[in-house]
């Protein structure tokens, strides 16, 4: 029985100016729809100390239909899923908050931040005719299909993004393509001097895509605010700026689609950190003054690497090659990241070093190598122990 994966396919949209028209005039409406609901849940807690949930907000929906007959030109499965991206936010929320992280409430959506409204359901209100996607209550719209779909498309989600709009097909049972196993397995290590290290001494550059055009974008932005505001020059300058930063993301993305890619074809098995990346990007944190107040001049573990960090994007990567491996039969494993760069890998001495210290030097076996190269193999035999155990284990049971 052939295995199968969740996978989704994006394809461009040619709509005509009235199209566009209409596309914006829904999206404008899903996010008035979506703060409305948001306020709602905010003022039922903080007068009542009553929860609204998703299922009465979605109950409302006729009666605001009733009462805002714009709404009745919106496909109705569009405006629960409204509600239910609502729902999930606050899930989220509840969730960091039960787990000790920081909340983050949900907020209000202005217009430069709510992009895109869904079809829950292919087939009905969304459905591809060819090159044709026909919208229920907005048009039938042309699409770009540069590759087949696979699998049973499940729903349509419609973007706006600084070039145009996208239609995404989320599909169910994408049969996956297994690649021939080679029998090969390797840690890999990722880092900013060299984007990837593996088990092998093998290094991948880092690109540094964001860094190169950095002089651009440093330009950009003195441009958009030279011009005044509401003039369509300004609207020009600032759909320029959004425009260099969708390209350096498209070159990481292609990057990291290839590497991942170039991983999988090569290696059966590949042992990576568990690193949340997340926790090494973050702001200095403000001091204490010890007068109830805080000192401006905080510092944190990463301060001064959180620019080439997210520019290097570790964890896009990550997500993208364990996607990969899935779709291939191949398999990604996650191994804890502590001592991994401190304990030698030749003899098992735990060797103190700083960030600053490239090469790893042990005084107890005379082991010399890169200190990337180092962590790569550590992460490479601590996964092989670990699949080891697991399969004592089984023969054991």
């Amino acid at each position: 029985m052939t295995e199968t994966r969740r996978k989704a396919y994006k394809f461009k949209l040619c709509p005509t100016p009235e199209q566009e028209q209409k596309l914006d005039w829904t999206l404008w409406r899903c996010r008035e729809l979506y703060n409305a609901a948001l306020a709602e849940r905010k003022e039922a807690w903080s007068m009542c100390q009553v929860s609204i949930g998703y299922y009465e907000q979605k109950r409302d929906l006729p009666a605001i239909k009733a009462l805002r007959p714009e709404y009745q030109d919106i496909h109705a499965h569009v405006l629960q899923d409204v509600m239910k991206r609502l729902d999930k936010a606050f899930a989220a929320f509840f969730r960091r908050v039960k787990a000790g992280e920081k909340p983050g409430y949900p907020r209000f959506q202005g217009r430069d931040r709510y992009h895109s409204f869904t079809y829950g359901e292919y087939g009905n209100g969304a459905r591809l005719d060819g090159g044709i996607l026909s919208l229920s209550k907005i048009d039938r719209v042309p699409i770009r299909l540069h590759r087949p779909i696979e699998g049973m498309p499940k729903t349509v989600t419609i973007s706006r993004e600084v070039d145009g709009w996208y239609a995404c097909f989320s599909c169910a049972d994408v049969p996956t393509q297994p690649l021939p196993l080679t029998g090969q397995e390797t840690g890999i290590d990722v880092g900013l001097k060299s984007f990837l290290a593996l088990a092998d001494g093998t290094f991948v550059a880092n690109p540094r895509y964001y860094r190169k055009a950095e002089k651009a974008l440093k330009r950009a932005p003195r441009r958009v605010s030279r011009r005044q505001k509401g003039s369509k020059r300004r609207q020009k300058a600032v759909k320029s700026l959004a425009k260099k930063h969708q390209k350096i993301a498209r070159q990481r993305r292609d990057f990291h689609q290839k590497i991942a890619l170039s991983l999988v074809r090569q290696y059966d098995v590949i042992y990576r950190e568990a690193i949340q990346s997340k926790n090494l990007s973050i702001r200095p944190k403000p001091k204490p003054d010890g007068n109830g107040g805080y000192l401006q001049n905080g510092t944190s573990r990463k301060a001064g690497l959180n620019k080439s960090i997210n520019d290097a994007g570790w964890s896009q990567f990550l997500t993208i090659l364990s996607c990969k491996a899935a779709y291939a039969g191949k398999r990604v494993e996650a191994i804890p990241p502590a001592y991994t760069s401190r304990d030698c890998s030749g003899c098992g001495e735990r060797v103190p070093k700083s960030l600053s210290v490239r090469t790893h030097a042990c005084p107890s076996c005379g082991l010399v190598l890169d200190r990337d190269t180092n962590a790569a193999l550590n992460i490479l035999r601590a996964g092989q122990a670990r699949q080891g155990a697991v399969a004592l284990a089984a023969v054991m049971n």
